[in-house]
């Protein structure tokens, strides 16, 4: 029999081992957190006997372990994975555990920027369309947590992190998206050359009877088009495309057999923004390439609201409209977030250091941005490109609350508040969605 060594007690961790438990699977369990609480996970898990690795590997903790499930947050260079690819173990996402249970079909969906606005709405259309679709990955949903829940027929939608990339190895999906490619975690991948890599790797395993979605404005995208290993469908935001879809005028379209079909004009939807537009043609895009019919995708768009933390319009004080843009942790992110706002805007950013280069974003600010108030490890970086531009508009604050306060005072009637950091949330905060949590409630406190 296997026996499997699980890397991080973390929800994913979790659910991957009440998976290997329900398999009848052998599993040892490591995290790097010497004061576990063991028994907690043991109870989590259902399973009382749980052998756990705690702190550090040492000498013959890999003997008889035959492959091993890490967890998305521990990187191919730390000491624990690295010594698993020296024993010749092979290391597996949760991903790739997940897939090898599932009985249906896949979709999965990477990029920098979209992902979890456009895998809610595929999910949504699809689910309207079979209901045995399932949704799952980096949208906060373990792929191991539900995959026992697949039936022949059915659907998996998946958001696949550049994280969970990185160790999938069979994952085979009906169709996959790529939805951009913009700089973004540097310090995990190493270079620019090798965060692309990872992304187009999600079509590794396809072939001419797959599809693979692209974003026809991504010059990246465009060039890999020419060596994809599948069928490939464009869509655009800023032209007509012989064959694909596009925006033109306040409408979106989809031109194929030299037909041209309107599939929604932009006042029909709830979303907002050109590259919501984009979320919107690169998710019918991904049903329509499974079958769904238009009418059924046009009427889930038309139904569909933003995801929370995303462009999350919040309450409106005094004139002031203030919105929750928590999960905009890149610069790309951060500067569609701005192109969206309808008035002028005090904007509150900065967070943990992820090696970017905030140069294209601080260049958004002068006519756009009334203040900048910068929070946490980067702000000092990111004072220093406003200064190179010219852009004094910035304070700093101590807290997220202080810098609620301080946009409260600065904006006037016909602004817009926004918090969209274009940094991770990490030493501040858990994660986005508690940063993005807290600054809803310090709105609503005012």
């Amino acid at each position: 029999m296997e026996n499997y060594l699980i890397v991080g007690a973390g929800r994913s961790g979790i659910d991957s081992a009440r998976l290997l438990l329900a398999l009848g699977k052998e599993f040892v369990m490591f995290d790097g957190n010497e004061n576990l609480d063991t028994k907690a996970v043991c109870d989590r898990v259902g399973k009382s006997d749980i052998r756990f690795l705690l702190g550090a590997l040492q000498s013959g903790d890999l003997e008889n372990i035959d492959i091993c499930v890490t967890s998305p947050g521990v990187p191919l260079f730390s000491d624990v994975l690295k010594a698993v690819d020296a024993k010749g173990i092979p290391i597996w996402s949760e991903i790739e555990l997940a897939y090898r249970c599932d009985k249906g079909s896949v979709v999965a969906i990477t990029g920098t920027n979209g992902k979890t606005t456009t895998t809610a709405l595929t999910y949504a259309i699809f689910k309207a369309w079979n209901e045995k679709t399932l949704l799952v990955g980096n949208i906060e949903i373990p792929y191991t947590g539900l995959v026992l829940e697949s039936e022949e027929g059915g659907w998996t939608i998946a958001e696949i992190s550049s994280f969970q990339l990185e160790t999938m190895r069979t994952v085979k999906p009906k169709v996959s998206a790529i939805l951009n490619i913009t700089p973004d975690h540097l310090d995990r991948h190493g270079s620019m050359e090798g965060y692309i890599a990872v992304k187009e790797s999600i079509t590794q395993n396809q072939d001419e009877n797959d599809v693979c979605v692209l974003n026809y404005e991504d010059a990246v995208l465009r060039a890999f088009a020419e060596k994809a290993p599948c069928k490939v469908v464009f869509f655009s935001s800023a032209r007509e495309l012989e064959s694909g879809w596009f925006y033109r005028d306040g409408a979106m379209y989809l031109r194929e057999n030299g037909e041209t079909t309107l599939l929604l004009r932009t006042d029909e939807v709830n979303l907002v923004g050109l590259h919501n537009f984009e979320n919107i043609m690169a998710a019918a895009a991904m049903a329509h390439s499974a079958g769904v019919p238009l009418d059924t995708i046009r009427d889930v768009c038309r139904r569909f609201t933003a995801v929370e933390h995303r462009i999350e319009f919040v309450r409106e004080r005094d004139g002031v409209k203030y919105f929750n843009d928590s999960k905009g942790t890149n610069t790309d992110a951060a500067i569609k977030a701005i192109d969206a706002m309808p008035g002028q805007t005090v904007l509150i950013g900065g967070g943990y250091d992820k090696h970017a280069d905030f140069t294209d974003w601080v260049a958004r600010f002068p006519g756009k941005v009334r203040q900048l108030i910068l929070l946490g490890q980067t702000r000092t970086q990111i004072a220093a490109c406003c200064d190179k531009i010219g852009f004094s508009d910035y304070v700093f604050a101590e807290s997220l609350k202080q810098a609620v306060t301080l946009a409260s005072e600065a904006a006037k009637s016909g602004d817009c508040v926004l918090l969209s950091p274009a940094c991770a949330s990490w030493g501040m905060f858990k994660n986005y969605q508690q940063r993005g949590e807290m600054f809803k409630d310090f709105v609503r406190a005012l």
